[in-house]
């Protein structure tokens, strides 16, 4: 069973329609209390970093419970910020610190041309093979929304550039992340999904 989290900044719908495509069952906790019941756990989220402060201390120490038991965790977009230490978005709000570094504000050079928030698809670059990329090859096109990044660091195994470059995907371990949506990426973000659900014990 996988725990999707709702914390009111995420198109659930969407996801979870994914998660039945590739043969997933699903649960959304009512409480902290039923990660327990969950094999892997998935964050989604669109939108502010501040919306992360709904999950009060009593879901962060079930999430990290879960972490340290090897459980699965996959953020998604604003997920994925939330694995990091935090974001300039909000500096008030902490993240899970699971991944070391702090989202920033995407900022293209202004003789680029570019828009932010980058919106639409965009292609990855492999920079290391991990479970969460298998079968993914560089130059896939995956779909994009979001004005925020995390950095490159040794967690990073995809990249995208939108005007500078920024992490597409990271993992250490267990704990995985994707900036792009994968419930709007066709087979490649299904792909992605079975690679994280491939880790559930």
């Amino acid at each position: 069973m996988i725990a999707l989290l709702d914390y009111k900044a995420g198109n659930l719908t969407s996801v979870r329609k994914a998660l039945a495509a590739v043969g997933a069952d699903v649960l959304t906790p009512d409480t902290p209390e039923d990660l327990a019941r969950a094999s892997a756990v998935i964050m989604p989220g669109v939108g502010h970093f501040g919306a992360t402060s709904a999950l009060d201390r009593r879901w962060i120490d079930a999430i990290l419970d879960g972490v340290s038991r090897a459980k699965p965790l996959l953020g998604i977009c604003l997920g994925l910020h939330f694995l990091f230490e935090g974001s300039e978005e909000a500096p008030e709000v902490p993240g899970l610190g699971l991944l070391s570094g702090r989202c920033v504000r995407l900022r293209p050079p202004e003789d680029a041309g570019l828009k932010v928030p980058h919106v639409g698809w965009n292609s990855l670059d492999i920079i290391r093979r991990d479970t969460i990329v298998d079968g993914i090859e560089t130059d896939t096109q995956v779909y994009f929304t979001h004005s925020y990044v995390a950095p490159l660091t040794p967690d990073t195994v995809a990249a995208t550039t939108h005007g500078e470059r920024f992490a597409a995907v990271v993992q250490r371990g267990h704990v995985s992340g994707a900036q792009f949506h994968p419930e709007k990426s066709g087979e490649a973000g299904l792909q992605v999904l079975r690679n994280f659900l491939s880790q559930v014990r």
